[in-house]
């Protein structure tokens, strides 16, 4: 199959032609029709993080080719999406719903030996980022791929699989109610999914962006507030007054304001990778029994949730469509901060 494949840091991607295995067992094999860029990507592509080459790409939408012998859950032609390639099953995180996090998990994509090529972490390429979806084709176990229910896109529902359920998770794990007042930090890729799970949630939804521009937008996906994250007076405005704040941004704010911001017993949750520590002053966690806490993305059951929670409320990411071939224009778009909201790549090798 064709695959864009990086082969040294920086230097982009470039067209190979290189082996997949037939699916086995339990495994499927999935004809790629759209697969979501992701700053992820972008971060793999130009820091040494794992080992070269790597096919990466972990937001897929497609349609299965063929299935394993063992396979009874998915006919070809059903439509599917996913991020994961597999996982264990019988590690202790696998066992308590943390699947996502296994501790033994193998890459879906192999070079032309087809023996996986490990992490300097002895962790599979491929773990906690997927499927290696710039490609044709892609291969998984079957509890990895999830059926794409009929009122979903299939083409823009890929960034689901990361931006959506990286926010979607925290949502459902913290036991969010519709009662609550939420702040959303960032309004990119992971925030305006954000506004647009916690508004049909039935949250009061703040959004704090730093981009006067971006207030309409915000509205637009959801956001009954809108503050902005570098305004102190407005900051002390709202002091005690959020329940949970999920902080999508990776640059340093304020983070004494953002904690001041929550009322008592209040979360500050990180899911963008902020580049610099975060100071905790004690007494402020101490005194309002408040939390800080992160999370990365979800399980599969969670990740089913979230589709069907996605159709009842006609739920999608914003997106950009770009040619497959032409991911390296979409990776420069991407660098320069121009998307809007989401990058997906629709294969165009066929």
């Amino acid at each position: 199959m064709k695959a864009l494949v990086v082969n040294a840091l920086g230097h982009g991607f470039n067209l190979e032609d290189i082996e997949i295995a037939a699916p086995m067992g339990r495994e499927v094999l999935i004809d790629v029709q759209a697969s979501g860029l992701c700053h992820t990507d972008l971060l793999f592509a130009t820091h040494d993080i794992v080992p070269m080459p790597a096919v990466l790409g972990h937001e897929v939408s497609g349609i299965v080719a063929e299935i394993g012998a063992d396979v009874n859950q998915f006919r070809v032609g059903d439509h599917v999406v996913g991020s994961l390639a597999q996982s264990c099953g019988g590690c202790a995180r696998c066992q308590t719903g943390r699947s996502f996090q296994c501790q033994h998990p193998e890459a879906t994509l192999r070079r032309p030996t087809d023996a996986p090529r490990l992490s300097r972490h002895g962790v599979g390429l491929f773990q906690g980022l997927g499927l290696g979806g710039f490609a044709e084709r892609v291969r998984c176990h079957w509890s990895w791929a999830l059926p794409l229910p009929e009122a979903l896109d299939s083409k823009s529902a890929g960034p689901l699989f990361c931006g959506g359920l990286t926010v979607f998770s925290p949502i459902v794990e913290f036991d969010i109610r519709p009662t609550d007042r939420v702040g959303v930090v960032g309004i990119g890729g992971l925030g305006h999914m954000a506004l647009k799970f916690l508004h049909a949630w039935g949250c009061d939804v703040t959004a704090f962006t730093s981009s006067a521009s971006k207030a309409d937008e915000a509205r637009g996906f959801g956001a009954h507030h809108v503050v902005a994250s570098n305004d102190a007076k407005a900051l002390k405005q709202i002091a005690g007054t959020l329940d949970v704040i999920l902080v999508t941004v990776n640059v340093t704010l304020n983070w004494n304001a953002m904690l001041a911001a929550l009322a008592p017993r209040g979360r500050l949750h990180f899911v963008g990778a902020v580049l610099e520590p975060v100071p905790v002053p004690a007494f402020a966690l101490i005194g309002g029994r408040k939390s800080v806490s992160g999370s990365p993305l979800g399980s599969p059951a969670t990740a089913a949730t979230m589709l069907e929670f996605c159709a009842r409320h006609a739920i999608s990411p914003q997106v950009e469509m770009f040619p497959m071939s032409r991911i390296n224009d979409a990776l420069d778009h991407l660098r320069a901060g121009k998307a809007r909201y989401r990058v997906v790549l629709e294969n165009d090798f066929r």
